[in-house]
């Protein structure tokens, strides 16, 4: 269903859907379109020229944003002994190993936004891979989330990082903050994010790599930025 909404509708008006903006343009105008009452995310979706269906040219991994993300994280640790014990002084949300394991299996519980687990906790989570893959909670040791030491991905996860990895089209989806953040804090999150993106770049792709870059906020329009504004 398209958006019409008025208040859509005066947001989009203000882009020009035929431009790619400055990256300085670009911030200003989301943050000048966006349209909800509540402090808006702004996302970030990168176009790459990849073939999804091919595992040598998927992306996965993790930002830890140099200005925050904005966001807080419900984090579920499962880990045995002293790793759980760091993970609660730490303040981990939730922490435990088998019973919380069971709690996802019976009761298809998911009050929770991130998971980390040790090594030797993988053979039971791999139990619920069916679970939590389709919903992209399954931890991994790409974006840092399966490590034998809690402390500093819970440290990272707390100061903003966020998982990133291509979809089917082969785009990133991500975010960049909020509309509350100032505008040089989104544009140093924009660039940092970018160029590690490039930076991963399969040895596989050849040519062009990154297609376009848009940016919008919650239920806002898409702005397009200009591609040459970056050293990619």
């Amino acid at each position: 269903m398209k958006k019409t909404g008025k208040k859509y509708v005066e947001a989009s008006n203000k882009v020009d859907k035929t431009k790619c903006y400055s990256v300085e343009d670009a911030i200003k105008l989301v943050k000048e379109t966006s349209i909800t009452k509540f402090d808006s995310t702004i996302d970030l979706a990168v176009k790459l020229n990849i073939d999804p269906k091919k595992s040598d040219q998927t992306l996965r991994g993790s930002f830890l944003l140099p200005k925050g993300s904005g966001k807080t994280k419900r984090i579920l640790v499962l880990a045995k002994g002293e790793q759980a014990e760091i993970a609660k002084k730490l303040k981990a949300d939730f922490v435990g190993e088998k019973d919380l394991i069971d709690k996802i299996k019976k009761e298809n519980w998911l009050d929770f936004d991130i998971i980390v687990a040790t090594p030797d906790m993988m053979p039971e989570v791999g139990k619920i891979g069916n679970i939590l893959g389709p919903r992209g909670l399954m931890p991994n040791p790409k974006t840092g989330t399966v490590t034998p030491k809690v402390e500093g991905i819970i440290n990272d996860i707390k100061n903003g990082m966020i998982e990133y990895r291509n979809d089917s089209f082969g785009i990133i989806h991500t975010i960049l903050g909020k509309v509350s953040f100032s505008e040089a804090d989104l544009i140093e999150n924009l660039n940092y994010v970018v160029s590690t993106i490039n930076k991963n770049k399969p040895n596989t792709v050849k040519g062009t790599f990154i297609d376009t870059i848009t940016i919008s906020s919650t239920m806002g329009p898409g702005i397009k930025i200009d591609k040459n504004n970056f050293d990619i």
